[in-house]
């Protein structure tokens, strides 16, 4: 950890999307177990500068001041902070809005104020203290180093899920988002009390995921091959999405999303799903070209439907980036 003082610091953290979980069911000690892809095309921008008290402006300020506060008091610390928010990724949307703002706010934090971060810690901790990281490690993961994300599951002890697996995206392939401009997905107490409600999930289709993962995703992602991945994350979405189903009123959570996908799906593009509780819609495309023609297509058959929009966006393999602002302004950028 650098021991200089910066006047501010401006933080750029990347949204990603939540592809499933493997393990709902616990049966040997660790639940949920999550992958995720970190993107390109949304991301928390702020700008972190020392002050007197803490306060901030720009979309998403109270969150910024609750998790400035909730560290400073951690710490013990009673420095303040200015947080300037150009721009955060949606909220409840599925792309990790709150725990990417947590994290932008809490390094910012420590780099503004070296003597506040504890010695030895790292992203985990910074989430722990922040109250993220209950249920899956991918959102940290995606804020220390991007890329595709596998967590190992939540303990009983309660420790922030540990990244287990991280492969680089290939930069050829796309991913087209099929937005729902009018909803949101469970989050807060309507998600806890969801997870609750939701039936025992079976040991062996437990079981069959992780070995989906293992022996398609994976190599698939390894030797550069979609099919396999598609293939592989869409059936761990249907499996999830069933599962979920007595939650959200269906496999997924928003109806205009639904349609869009499975119009998708029956064009021969496997690689669907819904990102965490959604409504944020994926797929998955081999290139630029078809991810193109795939917008245009839906474009055509659902663009009445006004709170739809599509978007198309990179895999990408890079985490947060941190750049000192000094006096005089000079930007120097690096990456976490």
């Amino acid at each position: 950890m650098p021991n200089r003082r910066f006047d501010a610091i401006d933080v750029e953290a990347p949204a990603r999307l939540h592809l499933g979980f493997l393990d709902l069911n616990g049966g040997l000690g660790r639940r949920f177990g999550s992958l995720g892809l970190t993107i390109d095309g949304f991301a928390t921008r702020l700008r972190a500068q020392r002050g007197e008290g803490i306060s901030a402006d720009g979309p998403g300020a109270d969150r910024a001041i609750a998790f400035a506060t909730a560290l400073i008091q951690a710490r013990g610390f009673s420095g303040g902070v200015r947080i300037d928010i150009e721009e955060i990724t949606p909220q409840h949307t599925g792309m990790g809005s709150g725990t990417q703002i947590a994290l932008a706010v809490g390094t910012a934090l420590e780099r503004l104020y070296p003597e506040i971060h504890a010695e030895g810690t790292d992203c985990r901790v910074l989430a722990r203290t922040l109250g993220r990281g209950q249920r899956s490690g991918i959102g940290i993961g995606a804020f220390e180093k991007g890329g595709f994300i596998v967590d190992c599951g939540r303990a009983e002890r309660g420790e922030v899920p540990p990244v287990a697996l991280r492969l680089p995206f290939p930069e050829d392939w796309r991913i087209l988002l099929v937005l729902d401009q009018r909803g949101q997905g469970l989050h807060g107490d309507r998600e806890v009390r969801a997870f609750k409600a939701l039936p025992l999930f079976p040991d062996d289709a437990a079981g069959r995921l992780c070995r989906v993962l293992l022996m398609q995703v994976v190599p698939g992602l390894i030797e550069r091959h979609l099919d396999p991945v598609a293939e592989g994350i869409g059936e761990i979405q249907r499996v999830i999405g069933e599962h979920f189903a007595p939650a959200q009123g269906g496999r997924f959570a928003s109806p205009r999303v639904a349609a869009a996908l499975q119009w998708a799906a029956a064009k021969g593009f496997a690689g669907i799903g819904q990102s965490s509780w959604g409504p944020t819609g994926f797929i998955l495309a081999p290139d630029e070209y078809q991810a193109r023609w795939l917008e245009q297509g839906l474009n055509q058959h659902f663009g009445e439907l006004a709170p739809l929009r599509f978007r198309i966006v990179t895999g990408r393999n890079l985490g947060a980036a941190l750049n000192p602002v000094h006096t005089p302004l000079q930007l120097r950028r690096t990456h976490r």
